[in-house]
Formats: C-alpha cells, sequence, structure tokens
C-alpha cells in the first residue's frame, strides 16, 4: 500500500493528524517529511530517502504553507514541474487567506484543506481524505501511456466551440 506523505514541520500537527488518519481506519501508512527541502528529497529518492523500499513514491502528499528552508507552494510549483504522473498534492494547512488558496490552485493543488480546530472535526477531515482521495480517486499509473494523437486533441478542442 503506498505511502502518504504529510509535510509538516509543527509536531503537534503530525501527531493529531496521524491519530485523526488512524481514527479514520487509514491504512496507509504515513511517511512525514518537516520541512520544504525534506519533502522534495523524499519525492526525488535522494538523500536519505534513497532508499525506495523504505520511502516509496507516495500515493497523496498533504502539503503545509509555512514550512522552513522551501515554503509550501515552491514544494508545489517543483512537485508540478516534474515529469511522469501527475501526483495527488491537497494542501492541509492552517491558512484560510484567499491569497493562498487562490495561489495553490493556480500552482496545481488538487485541494485545499484549512486545518479544523477540534479533534472530532479533524478526524471528519481525515475520513474525508480517505473516502474520496484514498477510496473513490482514481491515481495516474505509474507508467505513462502514449498521450492522445494531437489530432484527436484538436478535433476534440474544435468541437468544444460548439458549445460556447
Amino acid at each position: 500500500m503506498p505511502p502518504i506523505l504529510q509535510v509538516e514541520d509543527d509536531p503537534n500537527d503530525v501527531f493529531l493528524l496521524q491519530h485523526a488518519m488512524r481514527q479514520a481506519g487509514v491504512a496507509n501508512p504515513i511517511q512525514v517529511a518537516t520541512d520544504g527541502r525534506q519533502a522534495i528529497d523524499y519525492l526525488k529518492g535522494c538523500g536519505k530517502f534513497a532508499d525506495r523500499q523504505k520511502f516509496p513514491r507516495p500515493c497523496l502528499v498533504l502539503l503545509d504553507l509555512k514550512l522552513p528552508y522551501v515554503m509550501g507552494l515552491n514544494v508545489l510549483k517543483w512537485i508540478r514541474q516534474q515529469p511522469g504522473p501527475t501526483l495527488v498534492v491537497v494542501m492541509l494547512t492552517a491558512s484560510g487567506d484567499d491569497t493562498d488558496i487562490a495561489a495553490a490552485y493556480r500552482l496545481g493543488a488538487n485541494g485545499f484543506l484549512v486545518k479544523p480546530s477540534q479533534a472530532s472535526e479533524l478526524v471528519a477531515m481525515a475520513k474525508a481524505i480517505k473516502d474520496f482521495w484514498l477510496t473513490h480517486n482514481t491515481l495516474a499509473p505509474e507508467e505513462t501511456a502514449e498521450a492522445a494523437p494531437p489530432e484527436l486533441v484538436d478535433a476534440d478542442l474544435a468541437g468544444m466551440s460548439a458549445w460556447r
């Protein structure tokens, strides 16, 4: 079962989320990166994360905004610049600032969740993460299939103009 990568610098938030995930019945192991640089190293599989048996590619990244060394939005930007299957990245942060939310979606976040203050709300959020992202969502395959021929894509786009 692929892990979840939790990118979080606050040890209390790490503990609380992991507890909530267990309460929600999430079986995926959770790997933790405590700063943006560690998150990138984990995803690149370098440094202390070079052993892909011990640190496999995650199925989901839960990414905080305010991180040491490399901020969360810069980690997200780096992730979206990488080739290969698209990684699901959900921002999980204390900030509900509209500017942060807009920037995260502009950079390709799949979701934006504001950390709740109550433990029961965090368990409900963990259940929602489990239900949608880990159960119902279909992930991109590891091996990317050949892209659709350009003429098919162009034809689809041309057909879409009729909908306007």
